[in-house]
């Protein structure tokens, strides 16, 4: 959305688009501001911004600002050793796991926000000229 238009916006108005609740999008917002993504002015004009152009700006930045940790989740308990699928699964799944990582993160790393920008409003064109009175 910031991308979107020619003004800050405030949390409320992100969130009124997202159908969520503003503390959760101010939460995330910080996250963001704390990674350089974005910005906030206070006062009557306030809201938030993009800190960089959108060009400059890739989805795995906006992940990694607001997620920690492995992309895919591990087993919080290691299965019984006396088992013969579970003493192996937990290294071969960790091998896929780091494939499949590796992976999101080279696909999220090529995605600019310009580039999701030009699909949003491709797709809203599509959806004006199917939905024409």
């Amino acid at each position: 959305m910031l991308a979107r238009w020619d003004h800050s916006l405030t949390s409320a108005e992100i969130a009124e688009s997202l159908a969520s609740n503003p503390v959760l999008v101010r939460r995330i917002l910080g996250s963001l501001r704390d990674a350089g993504l974005v910005w906030s002015t206070e006062g009557r004009n306030g809201g938030w911004s993009l800190a960089r152009a959108p060009r400059e700006i890739t989805l795995y930045d906006a992940y990694t600002a607001v997620e920690t940790g492995p992309i895919l989740s591990r087993h919080a308990h290691p299965p019984s050793a006396e088992c013969e699928v579970g003493r192996h699964i937990q290294a071969l799944l960790e091998v896929e796991f780091q494939d499949a990582e590796r992976a999101m993160r080279e696909r999220l790393s090529r995605t600019t926000i310009a580039h999701m920008l030009k699909q949003v409003l491709a797709a809203e064109r599509e959806f004006a000229l199917r939905n024409r009175s």
